[in-house]
């Protein structure tokens, strides 16, 4: 597939190494010459220098016969021309646009061929915001993800020493929970993964990811570490859009919310356009600032600004003090492992946007893709058509299908009924299968494995 990407930021890096390496011909368009030879020199790309909107700079990257364009420059209005461009001039098949600003996105009418054509719409800020939303209502979870609508859920938990099943076989689990539905998709063991079988031993510090339904989550969650009391009094630091999306939903929730925003300015129109959270007007890197707004006895600090430093001092400043659980979205991975023993979760968000991205790349009817361990490895939701002529997998039980290795079958949504994978479970036309795959380098098998012959068309 040949992809053009526009903007040469922390998404558009993530999305070209992502793409990179699956048999695609990728060009990136950047002003910045040097951010672009930089990524030449690490990648398998092409670069072009110049404006993406123009016309002459997207002829020479490609745009003629190119058969997508993702648009994720930093500016709202440079990606909608771009993609009003390649939709006029040179009829590109398939057009995604990162928009951020909530003046387009509330005129939904913008948006079509007759307007402005562009096919798949990402709002970053919206995905994180719901992102650390699910994590909220899953205490103790390091990520939690939507598949089927929501029917089912895959969350990753981190096995901590007094956990019940810490130290004891898989198989147990069943023994404390009759009538559980739930499958552990993938064990990782000190950064590397393991398959997972009845006899395997939970150890300490071991990151598993379940897929389960919603309903058995903190039940599950209990057979691993020590159950965390529901959240209730949290405070963001940084009332940019994701701050300010985030205090939007949680007011209307069940929780108790504070705001500490630096800018007098926005501080003000926060106040007036919230109606129960508390803003306060403040560093969230002032100790006598969190001492007094009681931080000792926060459930959740939660570090949102687009600064990475001012999110790992406050984030690290809000834990020594006291607070139980402290999150900070960083940028960049190499923070990230400086950080680790330091604060509880660290969200990337381009990780978190790139997989709503691959959505939409990934071949095959893809519903879901979710970037997993710094995008190393996925979950992904996929249906299955054909029959057992056509399709490799349509009409075969499990233990006939033949996955890439670190691969597995994890379970299958069919209407509204959730099935667990089980060897002599059938696969039938129309299935949702959700997938994990622990080494991304075995997507393209995957992909392949659903395609459908030509007889079926």
């Amino acid at each position: 597939m040949k992809i053009l990407i526009l903007g040469a930021g922390q998404v558009g890096r993530s999305v070209a190494g992502a793409l990179a390496h699956e048999d695609n011909d990728i060009t990136i368009v950047d002003t910045n010459a040097a951010a672009l030879r930089e990524l030449r020199e690490k990648q398998d790309v092409r670069v072009e220098v110049g404006q993406a909107s123009y016309p002459r700079v997207l002829e020479r990257a490609g745009i003629e016969d190119a058969d997508m364009l993702i648009a994720v420059t930093n500016s709202d209005e440079i990606n909608m021309v771009a993609c009003q461009i390649a939709h006029t001039l040179y009829r590109t098949p398939t057009k995604i646009a990162r928009i951020r600003s909530s003046h387009y996105l509330d005129r939904k009418e913008l948006f079509t061929p007759e307007a402005v054509p562009i096919d798949v719409l990402i709002n970053p800020e919206q995905l994180v915001t719901e992102y650390i939303f699910r994590l909220l209502a899953h205490p103790g979870a390091l990520q939690v993800l939507d598949f089927a609508g929501g029917k089912i859920q895959m969350v990753a938990i981190k096995a901590l020493h007094g956990g019940p099943l810490v130290g004891h076989h898989l198989s147990e689990m069943r023994e404390h929970m009759p009538g559980l539905k739930a499958r552990v998709a993938a064990i990782f063991r000190r950064g590397k993964a393991i398959t997972p079988t009845e006899a395997t031993i939970v150890e300490v510090d071991d990151e598993l990811f379940f897929i389960a339904s919603p309903k058995h989550i903190r039940a599950i969650i209990s057979e691993l570490r020590k159950l965390d009391k529901p959240y209730k009094r949290i405070i963001l630091a940084g009332g940019g859009n994701i701050g300010n999306r985030l205090a939007r939903l949680l007011e209307d929730s069940r929780y108790q919310v504070k705001i500490i925003e630096k800018d007098n300015d926005r501080a003000a129109k926060l106040a007036e356009r919230l109606d129960k959270a508390i803003v306060l007007e403040g560093d969230a890197a002032d100790e006598d600032l969190l001492l007094e707004e009681n931080i000792e006895n926060t459930d959740v600090f939660i570090a949102t600004t687009n600064d990475d430093e001012a999110n790992i001092l406050s984030s690290m400043l809000a834990k020594r003090l006291g607070a139980k659980r402290v999150i900070s979205l960083i940028n960049r991975p190499s923070y990230v492992d400086l950080v680790e023993n330091t604060i509880d979760l660290a969200i990337s968000p381009q990780q978190v946007t790139i997989g709503a991205l691959l959505t939409h790349i990934r071949r095959g009817d893809i519903v879901a893709v979710h970037a997993l361990r710094r995008g190393s490895a996925e979950a992904i939701e996929i249906i299955a058509h054909g029959d057992r002529k056509t399709s490799r997998v349509v009409g075969r039980r499990l233990e006939e299908i033949k996955l890439p290795p670190g691969t597995s079958i994890c379970a299958l949504v069919r209407k509204e009924e959730v099935l667990m994978a089980m060897e002599n479970i059938l696969i039938e036309a129309n299935d949702h299968v959700i997938m994990f795959v622990t080494d991304k380098r075995y997507v393209p098998v995957v992909e392949k494995l659903f395609q459908v012959g030509i007889n079926y068309f």
